[in-house]
């Protein structure tokens, strides 16, 4: 189908922060970034599922403003990531019997086969989110990824498909349509981060994608080109932070700040001899934390989230094909000596990944950093998706330069949202050289500084104005 300027844009509304990405699929099959936006999510999520719709949407409305801005794109539609402990994953087999054997295989026939899944029987309040062929069948043939073109009369396919909780899904889409946007199609996160941070030859060789994020690590296998496991698990960076908080008994900002200025998943002995200084609160002494004791926090959690990391493999049943090891992406990768950590535990290589392979030269180099793969994941997968369904609409237009930027607003958020948060103040290293003691220091004897049916019946759910309880 064609697509409006070829123009996608990816909303993550993650734990800790909201991202819009505006994304343009160059010649070369990369993505131009034309713009970007985030904003904090202030509350309005947590553990990867909105849980405060107009926290939510303020945060939505101010990172996509940005993104127009950047851009000089009227964002109208996007493709949203849902995360989440509700998301499962099963496998199921269809099958296609043919009338006549010696006629060529068609997409529509294996389109018609998919379709087919979206009626399994749930549990109630469980949607299907994708189905995701892994292999076909062919007359008792096995192995074959691409049947399009052959000939046979049976024709049978393993599926992988991801279910989630409708609840999860409608409050989502509350959230954006509130904030004056419409949803293309709701994309699980790890298989958009996926998309965007691993390579064909990683997939085909078996490899574990983990993501770890603000609110959520997410978790997507795969062997021989195709999804074998995926899970989400309710534990984050976030997580992290709040053992930093409750030990040491600072705020939540300062305990962010030690976590990824300070922060290690390694003690060392050399640790024990170096200290940060953190402020107390107003009318109170400075706190002096032990480098090492920091380090012993941030590894007790990061050891909980591998077992459970490790747990998932196991349950894959493929660990043992895992030739490309694990690839740890998402913000929570960049804590220093996570790649060690999780080679001991677990055995296997271990290496970061980035979406910086899939972009275009010259885009805005701070997307390329691994804690927005998911955000250009879900670009990737909306002109894949795009490209596949026909069905979906898209309405992002290039504004002219005569043309104000302009959102369309939601009457009903004018009652709900008084005025978007401020972004939190950006804690400074103090300067001791003048004798102040406001800031953070690290002291060693000096100062340093240092799917589609889930999709039509929410939409026809929403124009309907049924009343949804948060």
């Amino acid at each position: 189908m064609a697509i409006n300027n070829n123009i996608i844009v990816g909303l993550d509304i993650g734990t800790t922060k909201v991202c819009a990405i505006v994304g343009q699929m160059a010649e070369n099959g990369k993505i131009n970034v034309l713009g970007m936006g985030k904003a904090p999510s202030q509350g309005g999520v947590s553990r990867g599922m909105v849980a405060n719709v107009a926290k939510a949407v303020t945060a939505i409305q101010t990172a996509v403003e940005e993104a127009i801005k950047q851009s000089q794109v009227n964002i109208k539609t996007v493709f949203v990531g849902i995360a989440g402990h509700h998301i499962k994953s099963l496998q199921h087999r269809g099958t296609l019997s043919r009338k006549q054997w010696d006629v060529e295989i068609t997409e529509d026939e294996l389109n018609k086969l998919e379709a087919e899944m979206e009626n399994l029987a749930l549990s109630p309040g469980l949607e299907i989110l994708h189905v995701l062929p892994q292999e076909y069948r062919i007359d008792g043939e096995e192995g074959i990824k691409d049947p399009v073109g052959r000939v046979g009369v049976r024709v049978e396919c393993n599926y992988h498909i991801i279910t989630g909780e409708t609840s999860a899904a409608k409050t989502i889409f509350m959230a954006v349509r509130r904030a004056g946007l419409e949803i293309a199609d709701l994309i699980v996160e790890p298989v958009a981060s996926a998309a965007a941070v691993l390579s064909e030859p990683e997939m085909e060789a078996g490899v574990a994608l983990v993501d770890i994020g603000g609110g959520t690590t997410d978790i997507c296998i795969f062997d021989d080109g195709a999804i074998r496991h995926t899970a989400i698990i309710p534990i984050g960076g976030d997580r992290i932070t709040k053992d930093l908080q409750e030990a040491f008994g600072i705020l939540k900002d300062q305990a962010e700040f030690v976590k990824v200025n300070y922060g290690s998943c390694y003690p060392t002995e050399a640790m024990k001899n170096e200290v940060v200084v953190v402020p107390g609160l107003p009318g109170r002494s400075p706190k002096e934390i032990s480098l090492y004791a920091i380090s012993q926090v941030i590894r007790a959690r990061v050891e909980d989230i591998i077992q459970k990391v490790d747990f998932e493999i196991v349950v894959s049943g493929i660990r043992n094909k895992l030739a490309g090891g694990i690839v740890l992406t998402g913000g929570g990768s960049s804590m220093k000596d996570i790649t060690q950590l999780f080679n001991y535990f677990i055995g296997l290589e271990v290496h970061i990944g980035s979406p910086g392979q899939r972009l275009g030269k010259g885009m805005i180099d701070e997307v390329r950093n691994p804690m927005y793969a998911t955000s250009i994941g879900l670009v990737l997968k909306g002109f894949e998706l795009a490209q596949k369904h026909q069905h979906i609409e898209l309405n992002n237009e290039i504004i002219s330069k005569e043309e104000p930027v302009t959102r369309v607003s939601d009457p009903f958020l004018d009652e709900v949202v008084a005025e978007t948060p401020t972004a939190p103040t950006q804690l400074e290293f103090g300067d001791t050289s003048e004798g102040r003691k406001g800031g953070f220091g690290l002291f060693n004897g000096s100062w340093l500084g240092g799917k589609n049916g889930l999709l039509k019946g929410i939409n026809d759910w929403m124009k309907e104005g049924e009343d949804f309880h948060e």
